[in-house]
């Protein structure tokens, strides 16, 4: 019983499969860019897109919410209504994705900062002077040698580590009873 199953693969190895079979996607008949093409009557392969189709890579919606951006320039504030479970989400995510970088406090400060040979992350608690789009673009695109990890957080979760972000700075950048500490102190 034990050589049924090597037995049945030295036989189907040995089977002569057409190629075409296991190779279909590779060998069909398409056309490469700016080739020509008989099917249509102007000798274009390249067609333009049916009206009201969207490329998969474009967002659709509120570009401000989707790019961080509204006409190339970034968005102010954060697009999103702002309550509890966005900042438990945002502090939730940061420390994930964020934190073993820029420190769990947001000042760069993290054993992964102390080894890195190129450059060091940036403290997020001195960039408050930012707009909100410019942490959102980073976060989605990436900046300098900080990778995009816009395949590990959807939009609603990046604009949560934003908000969190955000209230990292304001925790820093103020005395205990909620007054900005004098800028010498910063």
């Amino acid at each position: 019983m034990r050589w049924l199953i090597p037995a049945a693969g030295l036989a189907l190895a040995g089977c002569n499969i057409p190629s075409e079979f296991l190779q279909r996607m590779e060998s069909q008949a398409k056309y490469e860019y700016y080739e020509t093409s008989e099917f249509w009557a102007d000798g274009r392969a390249m067609r333009t897109p049916p009206e009201g189709t969207v490329p998969r890579e474009r967002p659709v919606g509120n570009p401000g919410l989707t790019t961080g951006r509204v006409n190339g320039t970034l968005v102010s504030s954060i697009p999103l209504e702002l309550n509890h479970e966005v900042l438990a989400l945002g502090q939730k995510k940061y420390n994930i994705v964020c934190s073993q970088c820029h420190g769990r406090l947001g000042d760069g400060n993290s054993v992964v900062a102390e080894n890195m040979a190129l450059r060091l992350p940036p403290s997020l608690l001195q960039l408050s002077d930012k707009p909100d789009g410019h942490f959102f673009v980073a976060v989605t695109e990436g900046y300098g040698v900080m990778p995009s990890f816009a395949g590990e957080l959807n939009i609603q979760e990046r604009w949560a580590v934003v908000a969190y972000v955000r209230a990292l700075q304001q925790a820093r950048n103020s005395q205990a009873g909620g007054q900005p500490l004098p800028q010498e102190n910063r």
